[in-house]
């Protein structure tokens, strides 16, 4: 194929001349600068055609210009031709100088076995190569440069692959892995679990649905190929029909949630084995049916007797550590849970106390929360939900603190797919403890996999022993912690200047 054609035909199938070639989330992965990345997504997205155009690139570049080899692993002999083959077209697309595609029989050993593999291969006249392979951690074994193990969910022993891939790092190379989800406990999802979590430090995950796909123009795309004049009606049926066609595999195959999802997330055990039973939860509730209609002063001077009462005796006996909290708002029906947290020995962190506020007037909150914060020791930074309400009170402490050291998290999927494995990890690994309190057991275990993403579901509650309900309260409250002592670097005393309420006649003598 020469020059001319392949771009006639890129131009005449797949884009308009005032459109960029790729789609927005093949541009954004193909500009990922991560040592090791992973792409979780569904099928038809075009993530592969993509990479194949970036290799190209990167293949072709002199060494003086970051070029290097390129070693492509997949599950088939199929796919990883075709991978090639793609990379050859995009040569020419980019007027690369390139020979064509090449198949070979190399031998490798496995053991003291001797073992014959398919290899296809596209020669640079930089002098670098893209290299099509089997899916064996051996083949990768004295290699250099950049490695694509692609729909990794389905090769054996991806652990392995990817320990020899990753080798390939320490000489400046950098690690893709592509896939579709392969059940819940595929090796593959676990590596996307632990880079979440925080295992694999500089890695991230990109994650790209076939509805994000569609979104970026790839329904467009596909219509001026075929011919087809675009629509939204067409391409909402468009989407119905291959939801259709995917039926039960969908969520897994499209969507990217993994099968089997659904279950608890964590395993009652492992939150017992990081309880403390001298970890003190501190429960306020209003001292009177009417509280919330007393009186400005008198409402403040009430909660400032029970803070200074049942607060302060544990604030002061807190070693001078770094910390952070997290918050998770209520008000009529669900608790306003605050989780300090303070860094320990070991880079583990343990909780000095929880407080939880019941049926709590905004106000009130407020200044529970400026109560404890402002003596928490080298104060560090801390999350709050903004959910709904919740932004009151989220919003009141990033001008009371900074909105450098503050959050204002909304807990929508993105945030749950960041925060909730971080957190998970903490407790398998026991680098967090947490109080032993039966409700705030319960509140972990309320936890569940909801299509693919940890949360608390919606609609669920469990009662309180105070007659009121709870929805995982103290669990979110305390993953917000972990993910502002994860955000905000441990550092000494926060210099602020506060800004209180209006109301100056309540201030004197309030906190």
């Amino acid at each position: 194929m020469t020059v001319s054609t392949a771009m006639e035909e890129l131009k005449a199938n797949s884009v308009h001349e005032s459109e960029p070639i790729l789609l927005d989330h093949q541009t954004e992965w193909n500009q990922e600068t991560a040592k090791l990345a992973v792409m979780e997504k569904g099928r038809r997205t075009g993530v592969s055609w993509g990479e194949a155009a970036e290799d190209a690139r990167l293949a072709a570049k002199k060494p003086q210009h970051g070029g290097m080899d390129v070693w492509y692993v997949s599950y088939n002999k199929e796919m990883t031709e075709q991978f090639v083959k793609d990379c050859a077209f995009w040569a020419k697309i980019y007027d690369l100088a390139a020979d064509d595609i090449e198949e070979t029989e190399e031998i490798f050993m496995d053991g003291d076995e001797r073992k014959s593999v398919t290899v296809y291969r596209v020669r640079f006249d930089s002098g670098f190569r893209i290299t099509g392979l089997v899916s064996h951690p051996r083949v990768l074994r004295s290699k250099q440069g950049k490695v694509v193990i692609d729909e990794a969910g389905f090769v054996d022993d991806l652990a392995e692959l990817l320990k020899a891939a990753l080798a390939l790092v320490i000489w400046g190379a950098v690690v893709r892995v592509i896939s579709t989800h392969n059940g819940e406990d595929n090796e593959f999802n676990q590596l996307i679990q632990d880079i979440r979590a925080g295992k694999f430090p500089g890695a991230v995950v990109h994650r790209v649905t076939f509805k994000d796909a569609v979104a970026n123009g790839l329904f467009k795309r596909i219509c001026r190929k075929l011919g087809q004049e675009w629509s939204p009606q067409a391409e909402k049926q468009f989407i119905t029909e291959t939801y259709t066609l995917y039926g039960d595999s969908a969520d897994e195959e499209l969507d990217c949630i993994p099968a089997k999802s659904g279950g608890a997330y964590l395993i009652r055990t492992v939150i017992e084995a990081c309880m403390d039973p001298v970890i003190p939860v501190i429960r306020w509730a209003p001292p009177a049916a009417d509280f919330v209609d007393w009186s400005d002063d008198a409402r403040y001077r009430d909660m400032r007797d029970w803070c200074q009462a049942e607060l302060l005796p544990v604030l002061n006996g807190l070693p001078t550590k770094p910390s952070w909290f997290g918050e998770d708002f209520g008000r009529h029906i669900d608790l306003t849970v605050i989780w300090p947290i303070q860094e320990a020995l070991n880079l583990t962190y343990f909780t000095p106390l929880i407080l939880e506020l019941r049926d709590c007037p905004f106000t009130q909150q407020e200044q529970a929360l400026f109560f404890l914060g402002d003596r928490l020791p080298r104060f560090s930074g801390g999350a709050l939900d903004a959910g709904g309400n919740g932004s009151f009170l989220a919003e009141r402490a990033r001008q009371h603190w900074s909105p450098d050291i503050i959050e204002e998290k909304t807990l929508l999927d993105a945030w749950c797919l960041e925060a909730w494995p971080r957190t998970k990890s903490m407790l398998e690994d026991k680098t967090l403890t947490i109080p032993k309190d039966d409700l705030v057991l319960d509140d972990f275990r309320a936890v569940k996999t909801m299509r693919g993403v940890p949360r608390v579901p919606r609609d669920v509650r469990t009662k309180s022993n105070d007659g009121g309900k709870r929805h995982g309260d103290s669990s979110i409250a305390c993953a917000l912690a972990v993910w502002a002592a994860n955000k905000f670097e441990a550092g000494g005393e926060v210099e602020y200047t506060a800004a209180r309420t209006s109301n100056r006649k309540f201030d004197k003598g309030a906190w």
